[in-house]
């Protein structure tokens, strides 16, 4: 006779070596990133940013803690990025320094059984870069291979997983808002952006693969479950095409997609609708909707035939109790895909720390750690402590209480 509730288990167990772990940005969590052009924005009283990163959460010096919470968690991955403006502080002057500081990180996850998954590049970009046009700068990709092959050579020999480029496909619109009049301009500009993005990640590639390491390369794609409200449906495809096939396209050759995700979107006949009316939103304003992790995986694995990473993932909320139920949500979701035979490699939690979120300041709470705004010390929320129980048991576990 099958015992039920053997069976029930072994459903949401996921498979052997499945990857978990958190993730951090270094822009948001390290503090003093003077030399790039997230810190020139913060600065500019006509930008919109809510405040300044300033000190973050100090992880260029409590950066060991940061790990230990990892591993002390049961963890077997912590995916941090570096800073291309400490590196590369002015265009080809690399500190050695720098890469010796992102060595060390390296190494203490290797001596904590903990899989370092590098990211190249997080959203910032130096400023010297970006006082010649940034991403629009003729050179832009080859100037990133440059730092990309450096860094490489450095690490390479620690690294576990690298991301060449997280959310490529945002720079673009992060970039909308480049100070032209026309819409058809930034419109133009913005697919030139892409492009740009396509060109730096196959140039990262090429320059990983042939320094030191044998690794995993790929991208991350931030992603949403796209739905067409009505009369929507030519609007939804076109935004298919810029924001996500344009970029599955890129990854031919590559070893995974990291797939990013947090909510879902409507698009309706003049562009992106509004939330559906009664649908929860979290502190960003997006929809609480966790089901959209799973479409995410499913389409990205379709449409790349590669291995999935979901290389983040998580809530902005105050209410901790929220949070594990929206991460449990999303891994039931992973367990039917994965039953469906969706390959996929392992799950991150944004964010290891409530930390720097951009435009919106320190508001947003998508930590499983709280950080003390004055001392930085760090602090276990309940999420922590049920997320390592889950890393720890491979398989979905009954939350706290």
């Amino acid at each position: 006779m099958v015992d039920r509730a053997d069976t029930a288990a072994a459903e949401l167990s996921f498979p052997e070596g499945f990857l978990w772990g958190a993730a951090t940005a270094a822009h948001q969590v390290e503090g003093g990133n003077v030399n790039n052009d997230s810190w020139a924005k913060e600065h500019d009283p006509n930008s919109g940013y809510a405040e300044s990163s300033g000190d973050a959460c100090d992880s260029l010096h409590r950066w060991p803690e940061d790990i230990e919470l990892i591993a002390g968690m049961g963890l077997g991955a912590y995916r941090f990025s570096l800073e291309w403006s400490r590196i590369e502080p002015a265009e080809g002057e690399f500190s050695n320094a720098a890469m010796d500081h992102y060595r060390r990180i390296c190494a203490a996850c290797r001596e904590r059984d903990v899989v370092p998954v590098v990211t190249f590049h997080h959203f910032t970009t130096p400023t010297w870069l970006t006082a010649r046009g940034g991403w629009e700068a003729a050179d832009a990709p080859e100037a990133f291979s440059r730092f990309v092959t450096r860094a490489g050579a450095h690490l390479g020999d620690l690294i576990g997983w690298a991301c060449t480029i997280n959310e490529l496909n945002l720079i673009g619109v992060r970039a909308y808002d480049l100070g032209t009049s026309s819409f058809e301009d930034n419109f133009a500009r913005h697919l030139a952006i892409n492009e740009a993005m396509v060109r730096a990640h196959r140039l990262g590639v090429d320059a990983l693969r042939s320094g030191p390491g044998a690794f995993p390369v790929g991208l991350t794609l931030s992603m949403d479950e796209m739905v067409a409200d009505p009369g929507g449906e030519s609007v939804l495809e076109a935004a298919r095409e810029i924001l996500e096939d344009r970029f599955f396209r890129a990854t031919g050759g590559d070893d995974f997609i990291g797939v990013q995700c947090y909510s879902r979107v409507h698009f309706g006949p003049e562009g992106q609708a509004p939330n559906e009316p009664g649908v929860p939103t979290t502190q960003m304003g997006y929809e609480y909707w966790p089901q959209g992790v799973e479409h995410c995986a499913r389409r990205a694995a379709a449409m790349t035939g590669i291995p999935v990473l979901l290389t983040e993932s998580g809530i902005a909320t105050d209410d901790d109790a929220e949070r594990i139920t929206y991460l449990a949500e999303v891994l039931r979701g992973v367990r039917r895909a994965l039953d469906d035979g969706v390959d996929i490699r392992g799950y991150f939690v944004w964010s290891l720390l409530d930390n720097f979120e951009w435009s919106h300041g320190f508001g947003p709470k998508f930590g499983l750690h709280s950080v003390d705004r004055e001392t930085f010390a760090r602090h276990p929320k309940p999420s922590a402590s049920w997320f390592g129980a889950v890393a720890r048991a491979n398989s979905l576990v009954a939350p706290p209480g």
